[in-house]
């Protein structure tokens, strides 16, 4: 897309988010440039979505520094939030099956239109408004991949009607509309057939391509580059079990223990259900105070693997995920 501005950088060494019952997850190194494809690998319940969320500042850090565009967390998260747009997160951003396509995409560029430009862009004439919408919405739709021709129905054709990789595509469509810095994808390859996880893949490497910073959470990484080779321009982050070994900047291994957040959600305007609309009326989850006399973060207890899980989907269940 033309209109993507240049991507964030993305650092962070020691990050962690620590709830009352312990870490989510922790000692997160990062270190990559703009217009990177980041790949956040881990099972479920791993602190993936978590890590996620925090680096595109909708859950507060407790340990550890990172900087996203330049923008320090948690200290500029607000700043963070207006740069950074998710797609396909469960419970955060995600799509309403009851609405068709066009009904998603006339809502996000709406939102857009209206919360997302100057006082005076606004005040144009309503024909200048309409064209420069439409040229959003197609260059995201272009940029993603998705051909609303080639749906059953068109524009109208309903989103429970999507397959999965139609879907993946829409909801990253509209995330693009807001043209962000940073563009945070979860689940890209779940229940994806192979060919279909090639394809949302080359998908991504396209965006980061084009410049925007990409950070996709997966269960498997891609494997092989457009051309065949061992793909080696992915930064590849980890998220794990207690035993796992960090590999240094660029991978990481959870801490042990258990986590959640404090009361609040993070969605993304007046319209979570079509991926990052504009205003920022959601609250960022924060982490509560610690007791760590009782946390269970005790590396030694023999049950790290399952808090970690716990609390990670704890962290979450405050975030809108349950």
């Amino acid at each position: 897309m033309d209109s993507t501005p240049r991507g964030a950088a993305v650092t962070a060494r020691g990050f962690g988010v620590k709830g009352p019952r312990g870490w989510a997850f922790r000692n997160i190194d990062i270190a990559a440039a703009p217009g990177s494809l980041i790949a956040v690998q881990g099972p479920s319940g791993s602190g993936r979505t978590c890590l996620l969320l925090a680096l595109t500042g909708r859950m507060a850090s407790a340990e550890g520094t990172a900087e996203i565009g330049g923008l320090p967390l948690p200290r500029k998260m607000a700043a963070v939030r207006s740069v950074t747009a998710l797609a396909h997160v469960p419970g955060v951003a995600e799509l309403d099956p009851a609405l068709t396509v066009g009904e998603h995409l006339r809502e996000r560029a709406l939102l857009q239109g209206r919360f997302g430009g100057s006082l005076r862009a606004l005040l144009r004439p309503r024909q200048e408004r309409r064209a420069e919408a439409r040229a959003l919405v197609d260059g995201a739709l272009e940029a993603a991949g998705l051909d609303v021709a080639s749906l059953p129905k068109g524009l109208r054709t309903s989103v429970r009607d999507l397959e999965r990789l139609e879907a993946l595509r829409l909801s990253v469509a509209l995330a693009l509309i807001g043209a962000p810095r940073l563009l945070a994808v979860d689940d890209t390859d779940l229940k994806l057939s192979d060919d279909e996880r090639r394809r949302a893949w080359a998908m991504l490497r396209g965006l980061a391509a084009a410049g925007t910073t990409v950070l996709s959470v997966c269960s498997e990484p891609p494997a092989d580059g457009p051309d065949g080779a061992a793909d080696r321009d992915v930064v590849l982050v980890r998220t794990g079990p207690p035993e796992a070994v960090s590999d240094g900047p660029g991978t990481a291994t959870d801490g042990p223990g258990t986590a959640t957040d404090g009361p609040g959600t993070a969605t993304d305007g007046a319209a979570a259900v079509t991926g990052e609309a504009a205003p920022e009326t959601g609250t960022p989850v924060k982490a509560a105070p610690q007791d760590d006399a009782d946390d269970g973060d005790d590396p030694g207890n023999g049950d790290d693997r399952d808090d970690n899980e716990e609390g990670a989907a704890d962290a979450l269940a405050e975030a809108g995920r349950a």
